[in-house]
This record gives structure tokens, C-alpha cells and sequence, in this order.
């Protein structure tokens, strides 16, 4: 359907429109990240192209947060208007009867007007897994970092202390990141685990800066290592200076695991 010039007409949506809100799950490994990129297949295109399906028109979504090339969510939040939604079964098992294996609507519910998955998000949980062990792990490679110099975890955890709470978190924030400001609260960051086995950095806060979680791990890993102190996360922090934290972690480990509202 289309105007006198054929292009595609818009919905006109009047007051008191519901939202729908999408649990998603995926596999991030062949995509160039959760958003629509023209370099490769990306996580939106999909959950757009199966709701195009659904309701015979296409639909742009809006999602939590917009995940790396690589990075795996368990609980990805996705919304979108809809003046007539499909009933919530439809929403699960005929998108994920449409969707790739990897790509999959875990729960849907109808929302009232005004929902938006990004912007009445209160907080994010992510979790990085490292695979600490001597040999590969080939089970979990596309979903872990695998470090095989054993790592000092209360080293980690240590050094993980002074990063919770508000904070200016310039020093993690990748050189391209589009935020008006790098402050941010911590609410909860744990390393989790055995020396030479698998180790988990939970970490909970009010939004995070782009690469946040990875530089933050990079740079307790390198605490793990005994390449900076624990006790030097301070004076890191207060430098704002990215180029003196550690590297940016491979993003296959990250997993964002839950959106709070």
C-alpha cells in the first residue's frame, strides 16, 4: 500500500498506543552486533524481518542496548507500537518459527503506551565468562574468553572493589563512544570463581558507556596477571585516560544476561 507517489504508507497511530515488549535471545557470533549495519547480517534485521511477517507490514524496533559484533544477550529487550498487537503467543512461537537457530523470542507481553526498551531501562546486567583452564576449551569458545595464565581472582575481586559505585568511567569508554559523559553507577561487579578454571565478572549498573564491560574486564585481567595493582584502580579511574587501562576483552565472553525496569 502506498501514496500517489508509491511510497510506503507510515501507520498513523493515534493516543494510548500499546507497546510490545520482546524477551530475545541469541547467539551473537555471525552478526556485526544487535543493530542494522550495511557490513553483514546484524540481530535487528532479523527480529524486524520475522515481525514484517508477522504483520504483513514492516515494524522498526527499539532494543535495550545495541550489543557488539560478537556479543551474546540472554535477555535483550525489544519494543516496538502496535495499534492492534498479534496475542502473545503468536509473538513466541511465530517469530521463533521464523527466525534463524540462533535468534530466538524467549517471553512477549503488551506494555502500556509509553514503554521503550531503551529509555525506561533503570539498569543493565552483564556477565563476561573466562575460561581460566590449561588446555582450550572447545565447547565454549564462541562463548568465552580463553586465558590460559592462571589469573589471582582475589586479586580481581580486590581491584573489582574500587570500581563500584558513581563514577566517571572515561577511562573505559571506547575512543568512538557518542555519550555526552562516561558517569555512571556501579551497582554490584563480581569475579566469580577458581584460579585455572572458569571465572565470571558480573556486573550490574544504572547504563554503561560503549566497550565499558570489556575494557573494565581487560583491565582486571590484567590485575589477574599482576601487570597493574589492584590498590592503582583509583588513581585509573580519576585519570579519565583510556590509553592507561587494559585492553578491550574479546567480546564472545560478554552476555547481557537482564534489563531492569
Amino acid at each position: 500500500m502506498g501514496n500517489a507517489r508509491g511510497a510506503p504508507v507510515r501507520p498513523c497511530y493515534g493516543a494510548h498506543v500499546p507497546v510490545v515488549k520482546l524477551i530475545v535471545e541469541y547467539d551473537g557470533t555471525r552478526y556485526v552486533g544487535w543493530q542494522v549495519q550495511p557490513n553483514g547480517p546484524s540481530v535487528q534485521a532479523e527480529i524486524e524481518r520475522a515481525l514484517g511477517t508477522l504483520h504483513k507490514v514492516a515494524r522498526r524496533v527499539t532494543a535495550a542496548g545495541r550489543t557488539d559484533a560478537g556479543v551474546h544477550a540472554r535477555g535483550q529487550v525489544v519494543s516496538f507500537r502496535e495499534e492492534h498487537p498479534l496475542p502473545v503467543k503468536a509473538y513466541v512461537m511465530g517469530m521463533n518459527a521464523l527466525l534463524p537457530p540462533d535468534v530466538a523470542v524467549r517471553a512477549a507481553s503488551v506494555e502500556p503506551d509509553g514503554f521503550d526498551a531503551r529509555r525506561s531501562a533503570r539498569g543493565k546486567r552483564y556477565r563476561y565468562v573466562i575460561e581460566n583452564g590449561p588446555t582450550r576449551a572447545p565447547l565454549t569458545r564462541l562463548a568465552a574468553w580463553q586465558l590460559f595464565h592462571r589469573l589471582d581472582v582475589q586479586a580481581m575481586q580486590e581491584g573489582a572493589r574500587h570500581l563500584v559505585g558513581r563514577h566517571d568511567f572515561a577511562a573505559f569508554q571506547a575512543s568512538d563512544c557518542a555519550c555526552d559523559h562516561a558517569v555512571r553507577e556501579v551497582r554490584r561487579l563480581d569475579v566469580l570463581g577458581e584460579p585455572g578454571a572458569r571465572i565470571e565478572v558480573v556486573i550490574e549498573a544504572t547504563a554503561f558507556v560503549k566497550h565499558m564491560v570489556r575494557n573494565i574486564v581487560g583491565t582486571l585481567v590484567e590485575v589477574g596477571l599482576a601487570k597493574r595493582a589492584a590498590s592503582a584502580l583509583p588513581a585509573l579511574v580519576a585519570s579519565g585516560d583510556r590509553t592507561r587501562a587494559g585492553p578491550t576483552a574479546p567480546p564472545q565472553g560478554l552476555c547481557l544476561e537482564e534489563v531492569f525496569y
